[in-house]
């Protein structure tokens, strides 16, 4: 039941972002819901790469999968619920338990075969390098030399 409420929300987020236009939604189309829970993410880009920072505290590396097809970044896994006790009235929980599934876009200047990725204290960092000769030229924006007329 779950999956299909997930895709509901997948639906009418996309038919939202075609009416108000995708700046309109919180995740502006390059990282997608798909299930479960989503552990929160940081990517930056530098010249060299681009690194991905996922917060997925009490989830086992033995527990997480990520796969880059393309110039598409899974990051998969899953957090186990701990038996609590019967004698415990909960007021309120909100720690989140079971699989999650995170798919963000990256730059088509990244190298699929140079991907490292590491864990440490509930935040795993996922490094992607770029191919040579693909690096980020920014571009000068200068400003126009002639009078732009305005209506009125």
């Amino acid at each position: 039941m779950f999956d299909e409420l997930t895709r509901s929300r997948d639906d009418f987020d996309r038919m939202f972002g075609k009416f108000f236009g995708a700046s309109m939604l919180p995740t502006d189309g390059r990282f997608n819901r798909t299930e479960g829970w989503l552990p929160p993410v940081d990517v930056s880009e530098t010249d060299d790469g681009v690194m991905i920072r996922a917060e997925v505290p009490g989830v086992l590396a033995r527990d997480l999968e990520i796969t880059v097809t393309g110039t598409t970044l899974n990051i998969t896994g899953k957090k186990e619920e701990k038996e609590e006790t019967e004698q415990e009235d909960f007021y309120r929980c909100e720690r989140r338990f079971g699989a999650f599934r995170r798919v963000i876009e990256l730059p088509e200047s990244i190298d699929a075969d140079r991907v490292n990725a590491e864990t440490e204290n509930g935040v795993v960092i996922i490094r992607i390098a770029k191919k040579p000769g693909q690096r980020t030229r920014r571009i000068e924006i200068k400003p126009t030399s002639r009078r732009i007329p305005v209506p009125g």
